[in-house]
């Protein structure tokens, strides 16, 4: 399996709402590596690591996010592949 990087950065009503945690749950499930960390601009930062099907799915969850959660806009952009290990709440 060829290994792609992602980075998610997501607006809307993203914090405060259990959008981090549910992030690593789905990435989890999914066999994603990488993390995600609240912005002090409001926004979400989600790097993540796997096959590139299972990031089109991450990405797709992104755009909804956890019941709570009003997703507003999602950017996505690609990066080098870092050796994630696990995924994890970034502070």
């Amino acid at each position: 399996m060829r290994l792609e990087h992602r980075i998610l950065n997501i607006t809307g009503r993203v914090q405060g709402v259990f959008f981090r945690q549910s992030t690593r749950a789905e990435a989890q499930r999914l066999g994603l590596a990488g993390y995600a960390r609240n912005n002090e601009d409001g926004t979400v930062t989600v790097e993540a690591e796997g096959s590139a099907s299972a990031l089109d799915e991450l990405e797709a969850w992104c755009h909804k996010g956890p019941p709570a959660a009003r997703v507003d806009h999602v950017t996505v952009n690609s990066g080098a592949v870092r050796g994630y290990s696990e995924f994890i709440i970034a502070r």
